[in-house]
């Protein structure tokens, strides 16, 4: 008994984790905010790896040239660690090579450009090697490799939607990028401005979280005390005099001209390594010669990196050396990134406007007494980081925070503003750009650009605009006999199971092949899968069909806040590419102003539609509707449509709304009295019809219940042309009522007649006798109305079957308070004889269950509307489910 206990639990805890689904949680904006986060702190160890990793060898360079001299270390060390970067990248992965940023824009401008572990991994070590070599380049662009590339590793390991997947990559970028620096909001921005040009909630909600985690575990493991990084330079020796700004916008010319000089320098160097007939083993190591070669000849302080951005920022060199470092990095930072070697321009590129900065400080102070030369230098670093990398508002940020210092603001405001205008006269976009380009990825190719539209309509399609709204469904309490022969009749190969308008489950045929001798007792929720996939309204057909494809499904239940108001199924999808390839998926909304509207708490399990005009009795269609939303736990919405000519504006026309606002508060307060949930609008349109239907699929309306008013402008329509058009287009279920007089349901609170429900067949004239208790509502109890089921036959017919009548009746009375009668009838005419017993039972309710194949035919045809309307002065509720 002991050992089987745990057996069991361990077997319950199998099938719950069995019925998680946990990838269906894969299309939440939350389950990507985990995501970010998770990789948030997975690129600050790569940063924090990376960074480890080059002063480590770094540090051991610099203690064998201090054993050996530089001139024998510098040059062989280049050769022999640029070329293991090289044969790495050759033969593991080519793609690592170069700052990775141009690598992370073709990605998620979804060019068939690599991202993963491997590219990660190549990339970490192929960094370490080459700069911990020598090489005159920075850390941070392959940190934004790095963190893009550990985020789609980690897409394809978790379940990622497909509409995410982009998002994680773009936030792991971030990460990498706010790691690297310790600057969070740069790392958002850069995204922005860079890498998506995208400002959705959900692009800043991932690369917010993916920063800021980056940033704090960064923090955390450099700093055990969790004190932030020190600015750059102390707070007393930056500040802003308004006679330094021309030197502010000289400095902005010129980093934008230098920045756009860079550029092209860096790009004929990459032409003229592609031209080079030798591996790129060779010509990495043959970088790093030449580098390591002209670092030996230089100052010492050209040693070591790290010291040298040391020296240079604090401004303890002459403006000599400054202007020596200037130049050779400009050089030798071109031929490095030409060679396609691992290693980012973002720190060189903060050097050399560093040194930029000084120099213009030193050159205006022969004229002007300047008192603070760092902000010149800090200035300096955004107007060249500006000129290279094209981001003016990240080069803002990024300096900003380093520092921290408010005096910053207005001078790197004005020297990124004046860099980013100059360089792009010189020569239009980015480095990055610029790769691309030459590589052949062309981000403004309007060719690819329609070619991803064609390809990317599934992420801008919603499952609410194409589910089919008419389902079938099955009680969890249906028996499994019933259920087999439910399924042997339906085209349908499953069937949602619902309980109280909420899915419970889903039962298909692969379900009752288990079962091999139903028993008369075996009941449909023994046998459905609970706790089905299903995905909301808004979700993108890109993530249906990846739900559908990861869990081999042919279709999903369409679910909002638990109930089911659609199902969406492959064939919708096909039936959509098509209209897509025929340019015809696009379904112009209806142009409307609404110029009132009031909300309750969306508290009930379905909604009623209720339209309201000036012909309607509306407090007796109010009361109708409350009866109805009472019994099935409903909302109701109460609108009013106010039509105006096409060729007027809704937004700008003025329209007399005071009777309609008046009529408005008197339902809100008819709800509120009935403790209903009601919402109210007043819409100005010009199709009313247009206006309705879109209502209705756009809000998953369960009902509409209309008054049925009189035809008398026009022949061509039966009821009115708004409400035929409802009855063939509307794809929920109809009521449409026609009071009677004074005397009649729902004017009287007491009883005088009967009800009366003419027994047609079919779904509807079964909706009819479950609404009939709602509608019985209406009456003070203890005083309803004697029910009669009639059924009408041809008199020619010898042998009638009243069978279903019977049964229906005893169907019936166990839910109403009140008789009920079964009545049959001869008559030539279905009409005559409802007319008929309508009047000898004194009926004041007729309700009629317009059946597809009798009823509603003749209701088409016109017989049926002008018989009632016209001859019975009762009131009559015609019922028509979805079809």
């Amino acid at each position: 008994m002991d050992s089987f206990l745990p057996q069991k639990l361990l077997q319950k805890g199998l099938a719950w984790l069995k019925s998680r689904h946990w990838a269906r949680n894969s299309i939440s904006p939350r389950y990507a905010l985990v995501e970010a986060a998770l990789i948030g702190v997975f690129g600050a160890l790569a940063a924090l790896l990376l960074k480890q990793g080059i002063g480590w060898l770094g540090g051991m360079r610099i203690n064998l040239v201090n054993q050996w001299g530089a001139i024998a270390v510098l040059p062989l060390s280049g050769l022999f660690f640029g070329a293991l970067a090289g044969l790495l990248l050759e033969y593991v992965a080519p793609t690592a090579g170069g700052g990775g940023v141009a690598q992370v824009k073709a990605s998620l401008a979804r060019y068939a450009v690599p991202l993963s572990l491997k590219i990660a991994l190549v990339k970490i070590i192929g960094t370490i090697l080459v700069l911990g070599g020598g090489l005159t380049l920075g850390r941070r662009s392959p940190t934004v490799h790095i963190g893009a590339a550990l985020a789609a590793e980690l897409t394809r390991l978790v379940p990622t939607s497909p509409e995410h997947r982009r998002q994680i990559i773009a936030a792991g970028a971030a990460a990498g990028l706010a790691a690297g620096f310790n600057t969070p909001i740069a790392g958002v921005m850069f995204v922005i401005e860079e890498l998506m040009r995208d400002v959705s909630n959900l692009t800043l909600e991932t690369a917010i979280v993916a920063s800021f985690t980056g940033a704090v575990v960064s923090i955390i493991l450099q700093s055990p005390d969790l004190n932030l990084p020190s600015s750059l330079l102390p707070a007393d020796s930056i500040s802003f005099s308004p006679q330094d700004i021309p030197l502010y916008l000289i400095l902005g010319i010129m980093g934008g001209l230098l920045g756009a000089l860079f550029n092209k320098g860096v790009l004929k160097s990459v032409k003229f390594n592609q031209q080079l007939k030798m591996p790129l083993w060779q010509k990495i190591g043959l970088t790093g010669l030449v580098c390591g070669s002209a670092i030996a000849l230089l100052p010492p302080y050209f040693r070591d990196n790290a010291g040298l951005r040391e020296f240079l920022v604090k401004g303890e060199l002459p403006w000599e050396q400054i202007a020596l470092v200037l130049a050779a990095h400009f050089i030798l930072t071109i031929i490095a990134a030409g060679s396609g070697a691992p290693g980012g321009l973002f720190a060189p590129a903060l050097i050399m406007g560093s040194s930029l900065g000084y120099l213009v400080a030193d050159m205006g102070s022969i004229w002007i007494n300047i008192d603070a030369r760092a902000t010149f230098a800090l200035a300096g670093m955004g107007a060249f980081f500006t000129g290279v990398v094209r981001v003016p508002v990240t080069a803002i940020v990024m300096i900003f925070e380093l520092n921290a210092n408010f005096n910053l603001v207005l001078p790197l405001m004005i020297t990124c503003a004046v860099s980013y205008i100059s360089a792009e006269a010189v020569q239009k976009g980015s480095m990055d750009q610029l790769l691309l380009h030459h590589m052949g990825y062309d981000l403004n190719d309007e060719n690819h650009n329609d070619s991803s539209r064609q390809k990317d309509f599934l992420r801008e399609l919603k499952a609410g605009t194409v589910m089919q709204t008419n389902v079938e469904t099955v009680s969890p309490r249906l028996k499994v006999i019933d259920l087999l022969d439910l399924m042997s009749l339906s085209s349908h190969r499953g069937f949602p199971v619902v309980d109280n308008g909420k899915l419970v489950g889903i039962v298909t045929q692969s379900d009752l092949v288990k079962v091999r001798n139903p028993s008369s007792l075996l009941l449909t929720k023994e046998i459905m899968t609970p706790n089905p996939i299903s995905v909301p309204p808004d979700a993108y057909l890109s993530d249906v069909l990846y739900l559908l494809n990861r869990y081999t499904l042919s279709r999903l239940p369409v679910v909002q806040e638990g109930r089911l108001v659609g199902i969406i199924t492959r064939t919708d999808i096909i039936r959509v590419e098509v209209d897509e390839l025929k340019a015809d998926v696009a379904i112009k909304a209806q142009v409307a102003y609404t110029v009132y509207q009031s909300r309750s708490p969306a508290t009930g399990r379905g909604s009623i539609l209720v339209p309201v005009t000036s012909e309607d009795d509306y407090e007796s269609l109010a009361k109708i509707a409350v009866a109805i939303a009472l019994y099935n736990d409903y909302e109701i919405e109460f609108i009013k449509v106010l039509k105006i000519a096409k060729h007027l504006d809704p937004h700008s026309t003025y329209v007399d709304t005071e009777n309609a606002r008046e009529l408005m508060l008197t339902l809100e307060e008819i709800g509120r009295k009935a403790n209903i949930p009601t919402h109210t609008r007043i819409v100005i349109t010009h199709h009313r019809t247009g206006l309705l239907l879109e209502i209705i699929k756009r809000e998953y309306i369960d009902l509409l219940v209309m008054g049925w008013g009189k035809n008398s402008s026009s022949q061509e329509f039966i009821f009115s042309h708004l409400v035929d058009n409802l009855i063939t287009q509307a794809p929920c279920e109809l009521i449409l009522i026609k009071l009677g007089n004074n005397h009649s349901y729902p004017h009287n609170l007491m009883a005088r007649g009967s009800c009366l429900v003419p027994m047609a067949g079919g779904p509807n004239a079964r909706e009819g006798l479950k609404l009939l208790p709602a509608f019985l509502n209406v009456y003070h109890k203890g005083s309803l109305p004697p029910v009669w089921l009639a059924k009408v036959s041809p008199p020619s017919e010898k042998k009638v079957d009243s069978s279903d009548l019977y049964f229906a009746v005893e169907e019936l009375q166990p839910h109403v308070e009140t008789m009920v009668k079964p009545l049959s009838i001869a008559s030539h005419s279905v009409v005559d004889g409802i007319r008929l017993v309508a009047h000898n039972q004194r009926a004041e309710l007729v309700i009629i269950g317009a059946s597809r194949d009798s009823l509603l035919k003749q209701t088409i045809q016109g017989n049926i509307p002008d018989a009632i309307a016209s001859k019975l002065d009762t009131t009559v509720i015609l019922i028509r489910l979805p079809s």
